[in-house]
């Protein structure tokens, strides 16, 4: 790809700049002489600009390429916006009368030799000319008119301003800017979010996004529901489609990543939101990274751009499993990227880009705006907040004070409920099949149009509804609750506009029960393994608004979970697919079930118990001991399968090595001081001293053979522990005997290089130039032309 866009669409590129605020109109005025011109510009606060939006100061370099600059002498230079919300607005040299006075005082001060006016408006030759006259009647030396279409041809010749200016793509028509593969690209992935695009603002979250995405291949996105991950890699998406030509994959998991990337083709560009869970830790999810690491950091070293998203909390749970002391990129600050971190100014544009690109009548924006800024610093602030606040349907009856606005803001998630019941029978239809219902891998969603099987239409009629009623209420809802997106095969389907919508119907539902029974069983089974619980009814919800099951629908859930689990692997279908399942359906067990619930599933799946019994080493690490140890406390382990589980531990005891059945110190009581009697525990300690220790050096050899130069070594692991667990029982001798074989064993391995060991080259980390205005002491608020 050449070094600027192509244009395939007759024309001069126009962008409606009309459409951006006074001060997201300087700030993008600021970015172009930055990235065009290559200077240092410094943009001001409005409260002391002295008559001067920008300035520069030192020996100006003359750029290459397009621009009516000619030969300038040093500074000082003072640049100017003038904005306009009006389409087609033509500049006259009347309306700047007050500029002119300003820039006799400022010739006056020394602080203006090149005075440079930017409009988004058109200027004809004649009020050009007018224009710079009267400046240089005012001293100025050398005057500089740019208008709107000036400012449309730089953008739409300088991709590196669009990776770091990224609303402008949906400020345009694409065609004028894009070569065709980027273009469709790019249309493609804005398709599916065109009002995200529109609002999007760019922060020093997206900036550090950026710069991570360049020069190391890789960032992951951190942060709380609602803050905006999706829509920075959104934004990142469409800037590689533009920058480097890279085909974007939206992939749902590690093993689509890997199983999707071409070697062949260099540049390639993946984005996986949620990657180890949507509203909790999926522990199979998290594995499967873990296993697949290797291979995405390959693809990565080979060009490939690597996106991820994940909430704060369920990274927090993932990382310990991710063993990322093997992959050094996951460690670097540099591709890590906290979301919700956002300086006031941005929170501010964000909450003006929302309302200006809402339904609200001016009227209401107007009593809106003396608060707008106090909406800006509720804490927390969350963009989809936002969002909902420029929405007639989300503040119905809300009182347009200071408290009533910064309480929406901070409780926008609590308000919900009382939307949700406002709503006719006809929308909490339409809202309860796109809850339920996700048709397959490819369409996570409601097909559009419907296509209504038997669980649909009882969720309809249940709701009192049609299905002509539902098609009317999802076109009614549609940019506020749902949205519509594409699949990369081109298929039409609803989603809900945002994960805290979705998790506010669920928490909905719970009050409904006449909705709640066949919304459960019209879900399909990866939502019900993901948005549901079955845990006590008076138990505490995990972080994650999720559906729990009641306890009179115990056996049909569990029943439709057992023939999950038993489901057989398709003849076309990839192990590793199969085996998530499996995984996906034991974790469901272990950390969102209770007794009762564990009991009825037992009960439906008696097989069960057979699967769980070819739990590996190390043991600890399979979830399957874990579920063992949870079905005996629970009472529903028959004692025959406890023994068999034990003699299993006791052969790995001595082959792997693996001693997670010690458990001595008190934080490792867990599945095995459940599982075994002190008896139990006496004869797996005579095991490994006469069944290990003899054998102990030969193994030692054998062990060797598969070893790496990694942190975390099993073998290292459990002859450390039978070191210190004989050394407690007074065992010296056979304590010594281990602790010796360790020392062998790890001098040995640590010569070898670990399983991973390229590590990303951050010379030449680019310094972050933009000087951003101090918005909090500006006199004109950002708000000022919310209702114009």
């Amino acid at each position: 790809m050449s070094s600027t866009s192509e244009v395939v669409a007759v024309g001069s590129p126009r962008f409606t700049l009309h459409t951006l605020g006074w001060r997201a109109f300087q700030d993008l005025c600021a970015a172009v002489l930055r990235e065009v011109w290559g200077q240092s510009v410094q943009a001001f606060a409005d409260s002391n600009d002295g008559g001067r939006d920008g300035a520069f100061y030192g020996t100006w370099r003359s750029p290459d390429g397009p621009g009516p600059l000619g030969d300038v002498p040093a500074g000082p230079f003072v640049l100017q916006c003038k904005h306009s919300k009006k389409a087609d607005a033509t500049l006259s040299p009347s309306e700047l009368d007050d500029e002119f006075t300003k820039a006799a005082a400022l010739v006056e001060r020394g602080v203006c030799g090149t005075y440079v006016l930017l409009t988004n408006a058109r200027v004809t030759g004649t009020s050009e000319e007018e224009i710079r006259r009267r400046l240089r009647a005012s001293g100025v030396a050398h005057p500089l008119v740019l208008d709107g279409q000036w400012l449309s041809d730089m953008i739409a010749s300088h991709r590196g301003l669009r990776m770091f200016v990224p609303r402008v793509y949906g400020l345009g028509d694409l065609s004028q800017i894009l070569d065709e593969r980027a273009y469709a690209q790019a249309t493609l992935l804005m398709a599916s979010a065109p009002e995200q695009v529109a609002t999007f603002v760019v922060t020093s979250a997206y900036r550090k996004a950026a710069r991570a995405l360049r020069d190391h291949g890789f960032v992951l996105l951190l942060g709380d529901p609602a803050v905006g991950k999706s829509v920075i890699a959104l934004m990142l998406a469409i800037s590689a489609a533009d920058n480097w030509g890279c085909p974007a994959v939206k992939a749902r998991t590690s093993e689509d990543l890997v199983q999707r990337w071409n070697p062949h083709e260099r540049e390639q560009f993946f984005w996986l939101d949620d990657a180890f869970g949507a509203v909790r830790h999926e522990e199979h999810l998290t594995h499967a990274w873990a296993r697949d690491l290797p291979h995405v950091m390959s693809a990565i070293k080979n060009g490939a751009r690597v996106v991820l998203t994940s909430r704060s909390y369920i990274y927090n749970e993932a990382r310990p499993l991710l063993k990322t002391y093997a992959y050094p990129l996951l460690h670097e600050q540099q591709v890590t990227v906290d979301v919700a971190e956002l300086t006031r100014t941005e929170r501010q544009q964000i909450l003006y880009n929302h309302i200006a690109a809402g339904d609200q009548p001016n009227d209401v924006r107007t009593q809106m705006k003396p608060h707008l800024e106090a909406a800006a610093d509720a804490v927390p602030f969350r963009p989809e907040a936002a969002r909902r606040l420029g929405l007639q349907a989300f503040i119905g009856g809300l009182s347009l004070t200071r408290q009533g606005i910064t309480t929406f803001m901070v409780e926008s998630q609590q308000l919900l409920s009382d939307v949700y019941d406002q709503l006719d029978a006809h929308a909490h239809a339409a809202l309860a099949l796109t809850y339920a219902t996700a048709r397959g891998r490819t369409v996570p969603g409601l097909p559009n149009p419907i296509d209504l099987d038997t669980a649909d239409r009882d969720i309809i009629e249940r709701a009192g509804s049609t299905p002509a009623q539902v098609s009317k209420a999802l076109a009614s809802i549609t940019g506020t609750f749902l949205r519509l997106s594409m699949s990369p095969e081109g298929q039409s389907y609803w989603t809900f506009h945002h994960p805290t919508l979705r998790e506010g119907f669920a928490a909905w539902l719970t009050t409904q029960p006449h909705l709640l029974p066949l919304v459960l069983m019209g879900m399909d089974d990866q939502a019900l393994l993901t948005r549901t619980d079955s845990l006590d009814p008076a138990s505490e919800q995990r972080q994650g608004t999720l559906l729990r099951v009641p306890p009179s629908l115990y056996r049909e859930v569990a029943r439709r979970m057992a023939v999950l689990r038993q489901q057989p692997r398709g003849r076309l279908e990839p192990w590793q697919r199969h085996y998530d399942r499996q995984q996906a359906v034991q974790a469901y067990l272990v950390h969102n079930s209770c007794d009762a619930f564990l009991r009825a599933y037992t009960q439906e799946d008696p097989q069960v118990y057979d699967e769980l019994l070819a739990f590996g080493s190390p043991a600890e690490y399979d979830a399957r001991t874990t579920l063992l140890g949870k079905l005996h406390q629970a009472g529903c382990l028959p004692e025959e399968i406890r023994q068999r589980a034990v003699a299993r531990m006791r052969e790995l005891a001595v082959s792997s090595p693996d001693a997670a059945w010690i458990e001595d110190e008190a934080w490792q009581k867990k599945v095995w001081h459940i599982l075994l009697t002190e008896q139990d525990r006496e004869e797996l300690f005579t095991h490994v001293r006469q069944n290990l220790l003899p054998r102990l050096w030969s193994l030692v050899d054998g062990w060797l053979k598969d070893a790496t130069g990694d942190d975390d070594d099993p073998v290292d692991t459990a002859l450390f522990w039978y070191s210190m667990a004989f050394e407690r029982r007074e065992d010296f001798d056979t304590a010594a005997e281990f602790e010796a074989a360790r020392d062998a064993y790890d001098d040995e391995r640590r010569s070898r290089p670990p399983s991973s060991s390229w590590m990303p080259n951050n010379e030449g980390q680019p310094n972050d130039s933009q000087t951003e205005a101090n918005g909090a002491d500006s006199i004109r608020s950002i708000f000022d032309d919310i209702d114009r």
